[in-house]
């Protein structure tokens, strides 16, 4: 069986909509995930030719997608409320950022488009590499992707964005806020702290969509 149809099999039994996997669900999927190659998704030759590229570019079913990134390109910091998601790096290094929301403040700043987080991961990956799994509020929810060298990431979400029932893909940036509320005072021994608030991203972000190119799938 190839490999991505062994995926998709293990994801169908593995994931569910209402996006609560226990900790075997996520073992089964990343096992075959951290195996998956470039060549299993019809990559052979795509990471020499998106050096011509102009944007990233998605391969989007839904719930799987496979984002084709150009060097120094950036995915801008998003969310992903209510999903595990599943990452896998293909091919390639990129930088990544990102963060989970300090839970136990909702309330107070419940009025405020401006809420603080901890900081999760702050570095380079590259290839070959295992799949990075996030949690609906661990593991670095809100994050963002910057190439170092031209790359691609296989993401699969559980359960996917869907506005109708209140997983809308948001966008954040980083901004200066005081704490005069001390909010975070009494957290000076965790992790790094910041603001973010809600923030579309440039005009010059731009996402284009291809058709899947890899091995047929018996859905």
């Amino acid at each position: 069986m190839a490999k991505i149809q062994k995926l998709y099999e293990v994801c169908k039994v593995s994931l569910s909509a209402n996006g609560s996997l226990s900790p075997e669900a996520v073992d089964s999927v990343c096992s075959v995930l951290d195996n998956v190659m470039p060549s299993d998704v019809g990559l052979e030759t795509e990471a020499q030719s998106v050096r011509s590229w102009r944007s990233p570019r998605v391969l989007n079913r839904k719930a799987i997608g496979i984002f084709c990134i150009p060097a120094s390109s950036i995915i801008p910091l998003h969310n992903h409320p209510g999903m595990t998601v599943f990452s896998k790096l293909l091919y390639g290094t990129v930088h990544v950022k990102s963060y989970d929301w300090v839970e136990d403040t909702t309330q107070l700043l419940k009025l405020s488009k401006v809420r603080p987080a901890k900081i999760v991961r702050d570095g380079e990956m590259s290839a070959p590499c295992g799949a990075m799994v996030i949690q609906p509020k661990d593991g670095g929810n809100i994050h963002a992707f910057k190439a170092i060298t031209p790359c691609a990431i296989l993401d699969i979400l559980s359960p996917p964005y869907s506005s109708e029932d209140g997983r809308h893909c948001s966008y954040f940036r980083r901004c200066r806020k005081a704490d005069p509320s001390g909010i975070l005072s009494n957290r000076s021994r965790e992790p790094e702290f910041v603001w973010l608030e809600e923030h579309q991203p440039p005009n010059s972000f731009v996402i284009r969509r291809d058709l899947y190119k890899g091995p047929a799938l018996n859905l």
